[in-house]
């Protein structure tokens, strides 16, 4: 197969419906939207769930549960993890990021303490947990909290 032989599936690329351009086109004069009513109208048109004046699914359905709006989600690494660096490295967001241990900083960094850590290692992030912290002055490391 050569890069001149490549064709489009046939069906895989569809003309946009271009309305209001005449009649001979077959989407003139009401383009497509009927005649009257809340759908012809400029700005018109059903709101996402409604049904008709029926009170919608949404509201039917028992709500459960609270929001916290103002939540904080932390990018999550274990101390087992930090084995990959090399002994008195200093471990922060960008080198987690650049060894693949996390991808997002979202609202800060959280070091867990699941597992064993056998480097001593100079860690900074946003929180640690108590065993975190346990384990990493163990292995004679130092946490800083940022």
């Amino acid at each position: 197969m050569k890069l001149h032989e490549l064709h489009y599936t046939e069906g895989a690329r569809k003309e946009r419906k271009r309305v209001g351009r005449g009649t001979s086109s077959g989407h003139g004069k009401t383009s497509t939207r009927g005649q009257k009513g809340q759908g012809a109208r400029s700005g018109g048109g059903k709101k996402p769930g409604f049904e008709g004046g029926q009170t919608p699914l949404f509201m039917r359905l028992p709500k459960r549960g609270f929001t916290n709006v103002n939540r904080k989600e932390f990018a999550i690494v274990n101390v087992e993890d930090l084995n990959k660096f090399e002994a008195n490295a200093v471990v922060d967001f960008e080198a987690l990021k650049a060894a693949g241990l996390v991808k997002k900083e979202l609202d800060g960094l959280k070091i867990l303490g699941n597992g064993e850590l056998s480097v001593a290692l100079t860690v900074k992030a946003n929180k640690f947990s108590a065993s975190a912290v346990k384990a990493i002055e163990a292995a004679g490391g130092k946490t800083e909290v940022i």
